[in-house]
């Protein structure tokens, strides 16, 4: 079983899962998910390989889509997903419908992309953890990355009292076809769907949203402004108050 954060108390309405996305945790979606627990119990999630879950050897969008059943067990849920999370609840509603009441999509397609994230993985083993008592002491060996932010967003990950990484990392190195991939899927999910996008971000294009629509028919689609990949993080209220506008029709 994955682990679990988990914000309010269950009410009348549906739970809400949080599915974070490569190197995130459910850590990374505290605030969001304690503030749309107002009036539902919000589950956040580490994915496998991720956070205080448990390491596999395997990381394809079929296992993460039964952990992610496995989690919401016989109750549906509305469930949403960012990135490689999205992936793995788009796989979750397109092969165990009956999980999900209401699917939320955070910047990103159920297509193959040709970037990778390895740099990242080689700049985080680069790292002497020998010598690391502070975030601040590995952020002066992760200068190889450039952006302030991606390394605010590693370092997220980094046990300094255990000095390791709570990330598995030989074993996303080794599955990142299959993270950047899409599994060639059959059927539809006919439930609502909401796909929800940073305006600044090239995740989701537009030739991407035939593709979108022919698995997700009752697809709707919004962007955030001057929002780019990581736009629960660029612009939380503004994203909260989408996913709750969806949320509540």
């Amino acid at each position: 079983m994955l682990n679990t954060i988990r914000h309010g108390l269950p009410t009348d309405r549906p739970p809400l899962l949080i599915a974070h996305g490569l190197f995130g945790s459910a850590r990374n979606w505290g605030v969001i998910a304690k503030r749309l627990s107002t009036d539902r119990q919000v589950v956040a999630v580490d994915m496998r390989n991720h956070g205080d879950s448990a390491w596999h050897d395997s990381h394809s969008y079929a296992d993460l889509a039964a952990d992610l059943a496995q989690v919401i067990g016989d109750t549906p849920h509305d469930v949403l997903g960012h990135s490689m999370g999205g992936k793995a609840a788009m796989v979750l509603a397109l092969t165990d419908p009956t999980r999900l009441r209401r699917l939320i999509v955070a910047d990103i397609a159920p297509v193959a992309y040709d970037h990778t994230q390895a740099h990242l993985i080689a700049a985080m083993r680069a790292v002497d953890l020998s010598g690391v008592t502070r975030r601040s002491d590995a952020a002066a060996q992760l200068m190889q990355v450039p952006d302030d932010g991606t390394r605010s967003f590693l370092l997220q990950s980094l046990d300094t009292a255990d000095k390791r990484w709570t990330l598995n990392l030989d074993t996303l190195e080794a599955e990142m076809p299959k993270i950047l991939g899409f599994p060639d899927l059959s059927g539809t999910f006919d439930g609502p769907a909401f796909f929800l996008s940073g305006a600044e971000s090239d995740y989701v294009r537009p030739e991407h949203r035939a593709t979108i629509k022919a698995l997700f028919p009752q697809a709707r689609f919004a962007r955030i402004p001057d929002a780019h990949h990581w736009l629960h993080a660029e612009k939380p209220r503004e994203f909260e108050a989408a996913v709750r506008a969806f949320l509540d029709v």
